[in-house]
């Protein structure tokens, strides 16, 4: 999405907070030289979108990644949590359908994000742990995802991918940046496929080297300009300029490796380009699709951090195979303890674990170094509600498998007093290669999960 234009007199919301505690300073009056539009949180998306590596990056080791998926409808809490804790647990009738992979995954129960409510609106959260989005003059914080593009993308072609199913576009997604903007979601496998993989022409490739040279500029034009703001703030506003010019320097450097990954060819795969189906109806299928996708970039090392948003509340009656529901995905969670839409609740949450399955079973069926490609990838997937039929965010259903952790186990913690998820989230970067012991609300890492 490209997010700096020619613009004559606009304002620059970047700048905004740097007025002088002697005198205020016009946003337009500082771009009027400049005349552009800079919106500096949404740069994060200019490094180009959807394309692939052939190698890796120089010196670099084995590479780990990260998957969340989040289905916002969730699942039939009954079906889904073990009854016993510990690692001897019986699955329950949702894990039967992963009982192959037991030894490959965790389940939580009794795990939230503190402070976050207000429903549906949760899942923009889910990546994020942002405390009430759903009041008024709420702003989203930075996604585990992005922050993993953030700190590692430049060693691949893709810092990240944002993808979606059946997404409420401009509403919904799980991917923020740093300054609480939301990045789309691409929702068509064939999009995705063909910028991985599908070599474009010598002249596009060209013209897309000078949009991000042309963006560059731009950047250092309004740099150049912050900085004569120095000799005319105070020293809080300086603190808040060196903080824009680090982002600028950052975002520079993104786009100088873009520009050299543009002119690297993209793998080649034993694959053909997807064909999207036309209808939501398809809901599981398109769910498939994206599964694939994240697998093949996974397997080229075209991207190391990746989330799936699955918009049930934005899915109609779903058709898979020869099995279909008579009603909208949201108006079935909200069942009233009806014995039909509960029965077809059902259904729709196996097929979920039937898919989950199998994406397991491919990942393990890639080697890497040795190794199944699932013990380099961490896949987390849960929900934001703990129970759509009344909307609480609590004791949500979460799954964690693969990335190298002794798995195994039902870790059940208090499901009155929830223990933080967002404590997963540290484990997680510390299994990338992060040195961090913060995320959002997390208090440490998590309590009884460890590195194989």
């Amino acid at each position: 999405m490209p997010t700096i234009k020619p613009q004559t007199n606009c304002l620059m919301t970047t700048i905004a907070p740097f007025v002088s505690a002697r005198r205020a300073i016009s946003r337009r009056k500082f771009l009027r030289g400049t005349g552009i539009l800079l919106s500096l949180p949404m740069l994060d998306a200019m490094t180009p979108a959807f394309a692939a590596v052939t190698k890796r990056a120089a010196g670099d080791v084995t590479p780990r990644r990260v998957l969340g998926i989040c289905n916002n409808l969730g699942l039939l809490p009954e079906h889904f949590f073990p009854r016993q804790s510990g690692r001897d647990y019986p699955l329950s009738p949702y894990l039967e359908l992963l009982k192959e992979h037991r030894n490959d995954f965790t389940v939580f129960s009794g795990v939230s994000h503190p402070e976050v409510d207000g429903g549906h609106p949760a899942d923009n959260c889910f990546l994020t742990a942002a405390p009430h989005p759903g009041s008024g003059g709420f702003r989203n914080t930075i996604s585990l995802d992005q922050y993993i593009g953030e700190r590692i993308g430049h060693l691949t072609r893709f810092p990240s991918l944002t993808l979606g199913v059946n997404v409420q576009q401009g509403l919904r997604s799980l991917s923020w940046t740093g300054s609480g903007a939301l990045i789309p979601c691409e929702e068509k496998a064939a999009d995705v496929f063909s910028r991985m993989f599908l070599e474009g022409t010598k002249a596009e490739t060209e013209a897309q080297v000078r949009k991000l040279e042309t963006g560059q500029s731009i950047l250092d034009a309004v740099a150049g300009q912050a900085r004569d703001l120095q000799h005319a703030v105070g020293a809080r506003d300086r603190d808040r300029l060196d903080q824009y010019f680090t982002s600028v320097r950052e975002l520079e450097r993104r786009m100088q490796m873009s520009r050299e990954w543009e002119r690297k060819p993209k793998p080649k795969i034993n694959a053909s380009v997807p064909l999207d189906p036309a209808s939501p109806k398809a809901y599981m299928e398109k769910v498939k699709l994206m599964y694939d996708m994240a697998r093949l970039a996974f397997e080229t090392d075209s991207t190391r951090s990746i989330s799936l948003l699955l918009d049930s509340v934005n899915s109609p009656a779903i058709e898979f195979g020869d099995t279909k529901t008579n009603d909208g995905y949201h108006n079935l969670s909200h069942h009233g303890k009806s014995a039909q839409k509960l029965a077809q609740l059902k259904t729709i949450d196996e097929w979920h674990m039937k898919l989950l399955a199998e994406l397991f079973s491919e990942l393990k069926s890639v080697q890497e170094d040795g190794g199944p490609l699932l013990d380099r990838t961490m896949i987390l997937y849960g929900s934001n509600l703990g129970n759509a039929n009344t909307h609480v965010t609590t004791n949500m259903p979460t799954l964690f498998a693969g990335g190298g952790f002794q798995h195994g186990q039902h870790l059940a913690f208090d499901t009155s007093h929830n223990y933080p998820l967002p404590n997963l989230f540290v484990s997680m970067l510390q299994r990338m290669g992060l040195e961090t012991d913060k995320f959002a609300s997390a208090t440490g890492t998590m309590r009884g999960l460890k590195m194989a």
